[in-house]
């Protein structure tokens, strides 16, 4: 998982490890999971917007969307809470499933926690495709939403520990690569379900979501498990011939060295979430937390949901909500593959500030246009602005997808110390899907609301997240996670003054605190 063994951890020489095939392998397999998250939040979208599937499940919105009933408003025909709950329900699911993620992955395993949530998802995907109620169609929902509690909590650990350091940003993004994958995977099929005649399209938009559930299950099945967990758990000299056979060398003592004392400080925490509220963990709480909130805040969701509207315009018809998803859906996909390519090279904070500018321009000018020229019942966009729409929302799809999308799972994943990394897991994917949950279940509404002042509430606060990145987040690329203490926060201008040794604040006050971070007492608590 890290380099930067004993004698070599003060200038952080990498441990020998060739990229063997095997951890590649493992790694395709199992950020399958994200390809599962993104099929599920991506169909969703799109089978709610199928008459046959609105008129047996929600009645009410077919007469509103269907037969025209509320002429009010564009932006308001979608503005119900039992259509927002199908939607939501699985992040719900996922939140609560999440703890129980947190104890299987320590006590089971990553690789067993995988499979769990495989198994989860074929249930659901069972469920959903069957559904003869609304019962059924929620029940497979929230069966789903565990699968990704599972999964996004096992997912992107496995991948953070078993891939070399010098990678470990590039491997970690796989996971994040699926899911946009998943998402315009999900989107064309959809495109082509809603044409289906005879009522069925939808089940089989649902049922589809089997290939990756299958894909997952069979490569828990078939990957090895981490050597940190085998570790973690005590069987120790399996531990050390996976780390040989993953890293294709024999020479791995100093990286076995490391596991074993990493492990050993963690088994003397015996409350992991506890633990996570100490003082010395608050800087990788804050950002962890403050990343997952950010993420949901920066509105891709909005852009996701607003595109068609505005493709629409542009003349494409009927097909217009392909053109709009495929276009996003493509430009998600390459920009996250700019960010694989670019994240360990040119570092983390670079990519979210870059991104942070060209996001906050983008939101600015759809608003303008919008506010000048769409209003509640006419959609007067002349060619010209309707290209320029579509080529800020790409600007803005392309941004977010080489900086929040992915970094807002791979920084957390990284900067855990391994006492608290399940624990801390736990809370990011907990925080990302409560607000996930929030935006999904307020957005219909906020759309109805705000109209076009919505791009304005978003880009504001992409410039407050900005200024958060500029000054409190400290770069992570190329540091392995084991000496993240030593060399990232010991080093900050802000968060040394929680890395005092442990707990010598509590009783040693006067003399540590005079020569330490511009006289800060290190017992103040923020």
């Amino acid at each position: 998982m890290t380099g930067g063994g004993f004698a070599t951890s003060a200038n952080g020489v990498e441990f020998e490890a060739k990229i063997t095939p095997i951890v590649i392998i493992s790694c395709i397999m199992a950020a399958t999971g994200g390809l599962m998250f993104g099929y599920d939040v991506g169909v969703s979208g799109g089978v709610t917007s199928m008459p046959d599937f609105l008129e047996k499940f929600f009645p009410v919105v077919y007469r509103k969307v269907v037969a025209g009933a509320d002429k009010d408003s564009n932006y308001c025909k979608y503005d119900n809470q039992g259509l927002q709950l199908f939607t939501s329900s699985l992040y719900l699911a996922g939140l609560t499933a999440t703890f129980f993620a947190s104890y299987t992955t320590r006590t089971l395993g990553r690789r067993l926690t995988m499979l769990i949530a495989g198994v989860f998802f074929i249930i659901g995907v069972a469920l959903n495709a069957g559904a003869q109620n609304l019962a059924m169609l929620i029940a497979g929902r929230i069966l789903l939403g565990c699968g990704v509690g599972f999964a996004n909590q096992a997912v992107p650990l496995f991948l953070s520990e078993i891939a070399p350091t010098r990678i470990r940003g590039g491997l970690n993004i796989l996971f994040q690569l699926n899911v946009t994958i998943g998402i315009l995977f999900a989107n064309l099929v959809n495109y082509g379900t809603a044409k289906i005649k005879g009522g069925w399209g939808w089940r089989l938009s649902l049922g589809l979501a089997g290939i990756p559930a299958l894909l997952l299950t069979v490569g828990a099945l078939l990957v090895t498990e981490t050597p940190n967990s085998l570790v973690e758990r005590g069987r120790l000299d399996e531990g050390k011939a996976v780390l040989r056979r993953i890293r294709g060398t024999d020479n791995v003592e100093p990286e076995f060295a490391d596991l074993l004392e990493a492990s050993r400080l963690a088994k003397e925490v015996k409350h992991p979430f506890r633990n996570l509220l100490q003082r010395r963990n608050r800087p990788q709480l804050v950002i962890a937390v403050a990343l997952q909130i950010f993420q949901q805040c920066t509105g891709i969701n909005a852009i996701m949901f607003y595109a068609p509207v505005l493709f629409s315009t542009l003349g494409f018809g009927s097909d217009a909500s392909l053109y709009s998803a495929v276009v996003t859906g493509a430009v998600n996909v390459l920009s996250t593959l700019v960010s694989i390519y670019s994240v360990d090279k040119v570092g983390r904070r670079v990519l979210l500030l870059e991104a942070g500018v060209q996001m906050f321009f983008s939101q600015v000018v759809i608003a303008i246009i919008l506010g000048v020229k769409v209003t509640d019942t006419s959609t007067n966009l002349s060619k010209g602005f309707a290209i320029l729409v579509v080529v800020m929302i790409c600007t803005y799809v392309a941004a977010f997808a080489w900086s929040w999308g992915p970094l807002g799972w791979l920084i957390p994943s990284e900067t855990f110390p391994l006492e608290t990394r399940s624990a801390g897991q736990s809370v990011t994917v907990c925080v990302n899907l409560l607000f996930t949950f929030i935006i999904a279940q307020a957005f219909l509404s906020m759309l109805c609301h705000f109209k076009f002042g919505i791009f304005i509430f978003f880009s504001a606060w992409v410039l407050i997240m900005s200024v958060f990145v500029m000054f409190l987040l400290p770069e992570t690329k190329n540091i392995p996670i084991e000496e993240m203490t030593e060399r990232v926060w010991k080093k900050h201008w802000f968060w040394a003054r929680f890395m005092d040794d442990h707990n010598d604040h509590e009783f040693v006050n006067g003399e540590k605190s005079n020569g330490k971070s511009n006289g800060f007492d290190p017992s103040t608590r923020l």
